[in-house]
């Protein structure tokens, strides 16, 4: 025996057959006030666009739902019916939204952030104390390291945000540039360069052993992008502050970021090394995983953190 016609018109995507959710709660408020008109008003809608969807939602269920007359709104039978079924959708389509709103809250709750060296120590406690304004309940946690590490922490799911300074971001990652810095060779006030007269030129510092950062430093490598290559380290250290502690005592020149060098050279203690037809200048970047740009508390942060 073949299937009755009914079967038919259960045919297709569920979406295409079920009114949504706003003309059904439109439906219990009108069972509820007693009037489309109030219906419409305690929704935020026009009479007309509320009639026009309640006939909408008539024709794709293929009952009358509403009789409409001076007096008011009426439900029909099978709108009575109807109104009870949607009442039971309604509240579970608010059982969703609450289930998905302590989704949220629990991802608001806490924010991993990974930052190379430069930004995690220099601009990164500003942007922090101004989010904390905003998200005093957010759990912040920060993860410093060179910007190949911070790559390697966003793309394992180890950090939600991550800030680097390098030439790029590697496959897998999406970015946006939130600054640019500049790179300056230093000095303690007793090295020859301190004390010469001219510029030192690019093909110089190549061949020049520095104090450097460890390899999959932003700063190196936009320092050997900029040159072309780079001699072999006088000493290779892993932070910012051990290389500028380097090249205070005299150990010889170095190339960090002028937003690490600032009191050093006010103070004389280090000096800043002209330098000849060769620009070091590099971008800052936030990144995160490959998607849609960062929500809640990673969202705010990102708006913070132009300067």
């Amino acid at each position: 025996m073949g299937q009755g016609s009914g079967s038919g018109q259960r045919s297709g995507p569920l979406a295409h057959r079920v009114p949504d959710l706003g003309a059904l709660e439109l439906l219990l408020a009108v069972a509820r006030l007693g009037s489309l008109g109030r219906a419409a008003r305690e929704l935020g809608i026009t009479q007309p666009a509320a009639s026009s969807r309640v006939r909408a939602m008539e024709r794709q269920l293929g009952v009358a739902l509403v009789d409409r007359s001076p007096r008011g709104s009426r439900l029909t039978d099978a709108g009575a019916l109807v109104t009870d079924w949607a009442r039971r959708i309604v509240e579970a389509a608010e059982v969703f939204d609450a289930g998905a709103q302590a989704l949220r809250d629990r991802r608001d709750s806490r924010l991993r952030v990974a930052a190379s060296m430069t930004i995690a120590e220099y601009l990164l406690p500003g942007w922090l104390i101004a989010l904390r304004a905003r998200h005093p309940d957010t759990a912040v946690s920060l993860l410093a390291g060179n910007s190949a590490a911070v790559a390697g922490r966003l793309l394992s799911g180890e950090a939600d945000l991550g800030f680097v300074e390098g030439v790029g971001v590697p496959p897998g990652l999406d970015s946006v540039v939130i600054g640019h810095d500049r790179l300056v060779v230093v000095t303690a006030p007793g090295h020859p360069w301190a004390r010469r007269g001219r510029p030192v030129a690019g093909d110089e510092l190549t061949r020049t052993p520095l104090i450097l950062r460890e390899e999959g430093s932003g700063t190196r490598e936009v320092l050997a992008a900029a040159l072309g290559g780079l001699a072999r380290p006088l000493i290779e250290l892993s932070s910012t502050t051990a290389v500028k502690a380097a090249a205070v005592s005299g150990a010889g020149p170095a190339v960090l970021s002028e937003l690490a060098v600032g009191e050093e050279l006010a103070a004389r203690r280090l000096v800043a090394v002209p330098l000849q037809d060769i620009a070091l200048t590099r971008a800052l970047r936030a990144t995160w995983p490959r998607g849609p740009r960062p929500t809640g508390p990673a969202r705010d942060l990102l708006t913070l953190t132009h300067w």
